[in-house]
């Protein structure tokens, strides 16, 4: 009889001949012993392999990239809730005529709305009523929103023909997340651990942190499992940083016990783990021996990294004043430069507050007062310590915004609605072309005339940044290799330096 099987993805194969003769009672018939039964049995053998592959350190980077990398590491700047393209990269000073006239039905072409506007009588052009300008030595068009921005125009790269499937925050956000609309899928900083491990063993390889935005305080939801691992093991799955307490959940040791208690207890229950590791093969339990040893040693590199005592005047002025402030956007883009010098391999910045269906200019004043200097500050500040090159930083939203107004339009004030047809972001850093606007939209903002650039091809193109082929890096569950991709994405080369 002939078992075939995978121990960790080790082919094993056995032949074992039946035969005729009595057993002992304690002894499995041949009919009986199972595959299960068979790995336990061999546990001093393969097992002990296994227990071994599966207690590596797997901290340091894997090295095993597809092809020569252009960066290390992304930071992600997202702006939850969704940023005005056309009050902010984007400019239709032609709709000034337009004002308060119907959007015609030629540029809708009936395309799907939200239920906040499908039973609007009407659908009148709201106009920007922002300032835009040229910047840098590629002629980058920006608002007078964001002038820190525009002093650093010439290292960024504008996309403005994003584009997107779903059309209302959760499942938008969880695509941009996991590449798909369906939540349970891994987050796309899992995916980079997954596919290149960390640089430093004292901290996770994915960290995210949340800031609130003025302009909307009491924006949409963000859930836990946007930085979730998904199906892949989770040891992969982003770690929170709060502004409040403890950075880390229970990272401090409870009243009453020491470090070298902690220490003795972490080691016993390391070998009553170890012990069920070798019964059952479970990849988990490998999960939380390495887990707790990653936690023991954050107890020491946590607290040095979010100490920003140490930083210079200078520093903080250049961040703004909210950068000594815990939980400001300000204060985790300095720490997200902090994260990036220790070779944290994705950090994940959420910002809300831009979802601006009324009262739009008023709230996305207060947005970009929240995003503009820090944002600039950050790609400064990596740039004058040589981490630019090999960092890239992504900034945006889930979607974009609607040409015409929801709500009532008047002159001082005007709304806009979800618009996944069309928007901006940009990026900048490693392997990424500075200087350059891709794509472009009709004259209404609302379709995209050249150069449309996917979820999905976005995706391709940073996992290429970092030498990985986004057709490659698989993960196979449930009988099918999935990729962060799924069956779809382009890597945009224009984007590429």
């Amino acid at each position: 009889m002939t078992f075939v099987g995978h121990v960790f993805n080790v082919p094993v194969t056995s032949t074992l001949k039946t035969c005729s003769t009595k057993m002992e009672p304690l002894m499995p018939t041949l009919n009986d012993l199972t595959r299960r039964h068979w790995l336990q049995t061999c546990s001093a053998g393969l097992g002990s392999i296994a227990l071994t592959s599966l207690l590596a350190d797997d901290q340091s980077p894997s090295g095993q990239t597809h092809f020569s990398p252009r960066a290390k590491r992304i930071i992600y700047l997202f702006q939850s809730g969704a940023p005005s393209q056309m009050d902010l990269f984007d400019p239709k000073p032609n709709l000034a005529d337009l004002r308060a006239t119907e959007l015609p039905d030629s540029i809708r072409k009936g395309q799907r709305l939200t239920g906040m506007t499908s039973r609007q009588a009407s659908f009148p052009v709201a106009p920007s009523m922002f300032k835009f300008a040229k910047h840098g030595k590629g002629g980058a068009t920006i608002s007078e929103l964001l002038p820190h921005t525009a002093k650093v125009a010439d290292e960024l790269c504008f996309i403005k023909s994003m584009h997107t499937e779903a059309i209302n925050h959760d499942p938008a956000i969880t695509f941009f997340q996991t590449g798909n609309q369906l939540a349970g899928r891994p987050s796309i900083g899992s995916w980079l651990a997954y596919g290149l491990g960390s640089e430093n063993a004292d901290l996770p390889a994915f960290v995210v942190m949340i800031s609130n935005g003025s302009g909307n305080p009491a924006d949409q939801p963000l859930y836990d499992r946007l930085w979730g691992s998904g199906f892949l093991p989770s040891k992969y799955q982003g770690v929170k940083f709060r502004s409040v307490g403890d950075p880390v959940l229970y990272l401090s040791n409870p009243p009453g016990q020491d470090a070298a208690t902690r220490r003795r207890v972490l080691d016993d229950l390391a070998e009553l783990n170890r012990l069920k590791l070798d019964e059952y093969r479970d990849p988990e339990i490998a999960t939380r021996i390495s887990q707790y040893e990653l936690a023991y040693r954050m107890q020491t590199s946590v607290p040095e990294l979010t100490d920003v005592s140490s930083e210079p005047e200078h520093i903080f002025d250049l961040y703004g004043p909210d950068a000594r402030k815990p939980g400001t956007f300000a204060a985790n883009c300095l720490l997200a430069r902090r994260l990036a010098e220790r070779g944290v391999r994705f950090i994940q910045l959420f910002h809300r507050g831009w979802d601006q269906h009324l009262n739009l200019p008023k709230a996305i004043r207060g947005q970009c007062r929240d995003t503009d200097q820090p944002s600039a500050a950050l790609i400064l500040d990596l740039k004058q310590r040589g981490l630019l090159e090999d960092t890239i930083i992504v900034w945006g939203g889930e979607f974009g915004r609607t040409v015409y107004c929801q709500g009532k339009l008047t002159a001082e004030d005007y709304g806009r609605d979800h618009h996944p047809r069309c928007f901006s972001i940009w990026l900048a850093g490693g392997g990424i072309r500075g200087g350059y606007s891709h794509g472009a939209t009709d004259d209404f903002s609302y379709n995209i005339t050249e150069n449309p650039v996917h979820v999905h091809d976005l995706h391709a193109t940073l996992l290429h940044c970092l030498g990985l082929d986004h057709t490659r890096l698989t993960f196979k569950f449930q009988g099918r290799y999935y990729r962060l991709t799924d069956v779809h994405g382009e890597v945009v080369k224009p984007l590429l330096a």
